[in-house]
């Protein structure tokens, strides 16, 4: 024990000429045993001696056949049953070569007796083989002692939730970085045959039902989840459970991921908050999507966001004949660009534009669909951010209903086949001028479509696609939130009964390819959002998972509504419903329908206001325009009493059919 922990601590490593040597040694053992063993009840003094003489031959070709096996090359505290397999080989190899000695010894006339007879050549290999294998585990758990012990550092206990080969894996993982103070405790899974059985000297328990009780009794402060076919349901119930507990979770990686087949360390991450929200993986008709993109000029505005960028990044995968990556932003382009260089190079050298480009400017717009055509376009280009739209009222218009009006009349001229509109839930009862915005392109949008079926002119399909936040979007309150508790906080939260829905960028992405495949023209798709969420719960939430104590470690504050907030975001109008589509996660929202003529003169009126840059008189029009536009926390409400009701002649005139 004491050599052990010399050497351990000196090298943290045993030299390769002690395990050698130690590994002769145990050969010698193993064979004098076998030896005794043999002729324990049948004694013959000539037999016996002949058999202890051999033991020369017997270290040499043993002494070989490890070094060509090179087990004294093993580094010992990382034995797994890899290494058993190679010791196997390795001694029965040796005892083959040996018996071939013993055949040619009894053949030539060299002697009489049998060098190494059978029945002890059996009995060697057994016990060679387990001694050499004992010994190497044996110093496996010794290092583990020492590790753990001998710098006097706190023991985290962990449990595994999944007791199969990547728990396992993982386990063995963990006891490789004993040295940093890490023992496993615990075992937890959800298949009922495994509950209580024992994994390399580990206790398997039931996940449902034993899983708290375990956590408190052995005092388990980091638990790490490795079912890699594991339900977002079941991980979020899991998370959800040790949080409660203040129980840091990890997370192991899919094996698709690990590092040459080999799980490090380092991949075994925290578990985001982004992984109690998303949501099963959605169900894509490929082949379907495909087919619709598959050799078309595809044109994707706003390329550079986090809508926009995500979308050129599943439309790769289906390898448009032109990818055109339209957006004004040259930074974001520049980091598009490379990202693709590094992950799509021969896509980047064939089919991918970078256009740097401003949607609202029709001779750069018409210079573009000249010269490529586009017949599908994915209209993501917009402004997002409600404070600084509240502020910036004539930027909303200009960009979100001028820069829309523009690409949707161009798509008309130049007959693309498609156009998808990304719309958000706050152009629903719309509270901000952002929203408003958004609901004044979706009405323009619709009227467009409505228009050229009815009279069979033109043949573009218009679809628009309505959804909520999307997780870790630029601006959104989780990179918000993430960057707070990174700096030590306060988190900011606007007010404790706020609340939001939120889906992940991917999926958001993947709903709008697959509405856009569905759409027939003229209908606006909303998305199945899930539960609202409660943003001061998710505020909670990441700071559980960062290891932290709210209160102690952090505090949340409240600072108040910002201009044009609502508590909680709608996905339907009052009056709206629904009808359901052959997708569970997209519903057709059924609106109403306005008279193109009278849009495109209100719309006409409020572009050319534009030029006044006066918010007070755009704002005041937009009301006119979306009569439930009501101001929230923000200088317009003002406005209110000011605009006419929906039941006015007026606003009936104007937009109703």
């Amino acid at each position: 024990m004491k050599l052990l922990t010399l050497l351990f601590t000196k090298s943290n490593q045993i030299p390769r000429w002690f395990i050698f040597l130690f590994d002769l040694g145990l050969c010698s053992l193993a064979y004098v045993l076998a030896v005794f063993t043999r002729y324990v009840m049948d004694f013959n003094g000539t037999l016996f001696y002949a058999a202890v003489s051999a033991v020369p031959i017997l270290l040499l070709v043993k002494g070989v056949t490890i070094s060509y096996f090179r087990l004294q090359a093993f580094v010992m505290r990382y034995t797994s049953v890899q290494d058993g397999v190679r010791i196997f080989y390795a001694m029965g190899v040796a005892i083959m070569v040996l018996f071939g000695i013993d055949a040619l010894h009894t053949y030539f006339p060299i002697g009489q007796l049998h060098l190494f007879p059978i029945s002890i050549l059996l009995i060697d290999f057994v016990l060679s083989t387990f001694f050499l294998a004992a010994f190497r585990v044996f110093v496996k758990l010794m290092y583990i002692r020492i590790s753990t012990t001998n710098k006097g550092e706190k023991i985290v206990y962990y449990a595994i939730y999944g007791a199969g080969a990547a728990g396992l894996t993982t386990k063995r993982k963990l006891e490789q970085e004993s040295k940093n103070g890490i023992k496993v405790i615990a075992f937890f899974d959800d298949n009922v045959n495994q509950h209580h059985k024992i994994l390399e000297g580990i206790t398997i328990y039931n996940g449902t039902s034993e899983m708290e009780d375990i956590i408190l009794k052995y005092n388990i402060e980091q638990l790490i989840i490795a079912i890699p076919t594991i339900s977002k349901a079941r991980k979020q119930d899991i998370i959800e459970r040790c949080l409660a507990l203040n129980v840091v979770v990890r997370n192991v990686p899919p094996v698709e991921k690990w590092i040459n087949g080999e799980l490090s360390f380092n991949q075994i991450k925290s578990v985001k908050i982004e992984d109690l929200i998303e949501r099963d993986v959605i169900q894509l008709d490929k082949h379907s999507i495909s087919e619709q993109v598959n050799g078309r000029v595809i044109m994707v505005t706003g390329a550079g966001g986090s809508i926009g960028s995500e979308m050129v990044k599943q439309l790769l995968k289906f390898r448009p004949k032109k990818l055109l990556c339209v957006d004004r932003s040259e930074i974001r382009l520049y980091e598009l660009d490379a990202f693709i260089a590094e992950n799509y190079p021969n896509e980047l050298n064939t089919f991918v534009e970078i256009l740097v480009a401003d949607i609202t400017s029709s001779s750069r717009m018409r210079n573009i669909f000249e010269k490529y055509r586009p017949e599908i376009i994915y209209h993501a280009a917009a402004y997002k951010h409600v404070p600084l739209m509240e502020e910036n009222p004539s930027e909303a218009v200009w960009v979100n209903v001028n820069g829309t009006k523009t690409l949707a009349d161009m798509a008309i001229r130049y007959s693309t086949e498609r156009f998808v509109m990304v719309s958000t839930d706050k152009a629903v009862n719309p509270t901000n001028v952002m929203g408003a915005s958004k609901r004044i392109a979706e009405i323009y949008v619709q009227s467009l479509s409505n228009y050229h079926l009815e009279n069979k002119t033109g043949k573009t399909k218009f679809i628009t696609t309505r959804f909520g936040n999307v997780l870790g979007s630029s601006g959104s309150v989780i990179p918000k939130f993430r960057k707070q508790i990174e700096e030590g906080g306060p988190i900011t939260v606007t007010h404790p009964d706020i609340t939001r829905y939120f889906m992940t960028i991917p999926e958001a992405c993947q709903l709008v390819l697959e509405a856009g495949k569905m759409g027939k023209g003229g209908e606006i798709y909303i998305f199945d959002m899930g539960k609202s969420t409660k943003i001061v719960d998710l505020a909670r939430k990441m700071v559980k998972l960062s290891g932290l104590t709210l209160g102690k470690d952090i505090q949340i504050v409240y600072t108040g509504l910002r201009p044009g907030e609502k508590i909680y975001e709608e996905l339907l109008n009052d009056g709206e419903n629904t009808l359901a589509t052959h997708h569970d996660k997209i519903m057709i929202g059924k609106v109403r329908s306005y008279n193109l003529d009278d849009v495109k003169k209100a719309i006409g009126e409020l572009i050319e206001l534009y030029a006044s840059q006066d918010g007070m008189l755009m704002v005041a029009k937009m009301k006119k325009i979306v009569p439930e536009f009501k101001s929230k926390n923000s200088i317009f409400e003002s406005l209110d009493n000011d605009v006419q009701l929906p039941n006015s002649s007026d606003i009936e005139r104007m937009l109703l059919s």
